[in-house]
């Protein structure tokens, strides 16, 4: 069972247009509305592929009831934490091109007890969890170490933690070790403060995070394919894409792929890089299902492209 913690979730809704001209009337020509925020949509990746999964999150309002409605009618079990304000709407444009333009509402702001309730939620449920996957941004009323307590918590309990956060709440999580950290490669540019231009850069970054206390590293690159960093050492992955519909959520699916797999190796790298890949080809946020991965179409190698230019550099 892989349970997921998403403090920020959010009530997406995606529409596909010809094109997006500011200032005139846009018409869409699909629309679909889906449960949002990272950990949510590890958990939608999770439970496509058929592995049971319970997603903690606090909900409030209207927009937050209809988040546990559809989360519930993709078969995935909720434990929601109660909260005064009303949980977040988003809106992402999708083009033909794939270029996708999101408008992402700031949410509500948590107060010390509905802080402590969504701590003592996780610890309540984490019973039999495989991996605890933490994952989002963070609301206000949430302070940056708020992650970094929950690792703790959790690693007391005996539980694995997959973070996928970035800026203070990242560098601030690292002290408490957790098992995998999950940034892109803009997170990761951030969290070591210089730009990523090449393949190279971007394993020596990882390697600085795994120095300030990260167990291991799995770093999406884009176009480029993936990157994971741990004991054993560094591998490489890519896949061939050959039409990108919308990228919500491909991150998250890629991160439910690695853990599906077990969380560790090769395998688990190649497994989140075919999720990666079904993902974007994909509307919306929808999350691929078994028949929608092509694993032949990745290849892993432990003789990593040092040199290789990335094609959208960090800064």
């Amino acid at each position: 069972m892989i349970l997921t913690v998403t403090p920020n979730p959010s009530l997406d809704r995606t529409y596909e247009v010809p094109s997006l001209d500011r200032g005139e009337v846009v018409r869409a020509t699909a629309d679909r509305m889906d449960p949002g925020g990272k950990g949510v949509n590890v958990s939608r990746a999770v439970a496509a592929a058929g592995v049971r999964t319970l997603a903690v999150l606090p909900l409030g309002g209207a927009p937050g009831a209809l988040v546990a409605e559809l989360l519930a009618q993709e078969g995935i079990e909720v434990a929601p934490v109660p909260v005064a304000g009303q949980t977040r709407s988003n809106i992402a444009v999708a083009e033909p091109d794939g270029t996708l333009t999101k408008i992402n509402a700031a949410g509500p702001e948590l107060s010390a007890e509905e802080r402590e309730s969504l701590l003592s939620a996780v610890g309540e449920r984490s019973a039999g969890a495989d991996w605890i996957a933490c994952c989002g941004s963070l609301p206000r009323g949430l302070e940056p170490s708020w992650y970094a307590e929950l690792v703790a918590r959790a690693h007391a309990a005996g539980a694995r933690i997959a973070l996928d956060t970035s800026g203070p709440a990242l560098l601030a999580a690292l002290t408490e070790r957790p098992d995998v950290v999950k940034p892109n490669a803009e997170e990761l540019a951030e969290a070591v403060g210089r730009p990523l231009t090449t393949v190279g850069d971007a394993v020596k970054a990882a390697e600085e995070l795994r120095e300030s206390g990260a167990r291991a590293v799995l770093a999406s690159l884009g176009a480029d394919g993936q990157l994971l960093v741990d004991d054993s050492g560094s591998y490489f992955a890519s896949a061939r894409v050959d039409t990108v519909r919308s990228n919500v959520g491909a991150g998250d699916s890629s991160l439910a792929g690695f853990l599906i797999a077990g969380g560790a190796g090769p395998y688990a790298l190649a497994s989140a890089v075919a999720h990666g890949a079904a993902a974007v080809q994909l509307p919306g946020s929808v999350m691929p299902k078994p028949s929608d991965l092509a694993p032949e179409a990745v290849a892993v190698t432990a003789e990593v492209p040092l040199d290789r230019v990335l094609t959208e550099p960090a800064s």
